[in-house]
């Protein structure tokens, strides 16, 4: 039976392990893959720009 319990997301002592417990990176979420987001933003900024030059000329 163990001496303790840990609390949750830490991790036990082994025996014979020099090395500390590495922290998780956390997750980045929406910001993950910035590019992404940028490519749809400019795609969408075109089409709408497109779309005023088009009825500009078209009169």
């Amino acid at each position: 039976m163990p001496d303790s319990l840990q609390p949750p997301g830490e991790t036990p002592p082994v025996e014979g392990s020099i090395a500390e417990a590495h922290p998780e990176r956390p997750d980045g979420g929406i910001w993950e893959h910035p590019f992404f987001w940028l490519t749809l933003i400019v795609i969408g900024s075109v089409c709408i720009a497109g779309y005023f030059m088009f009825r500009i000329f078209a009169l």
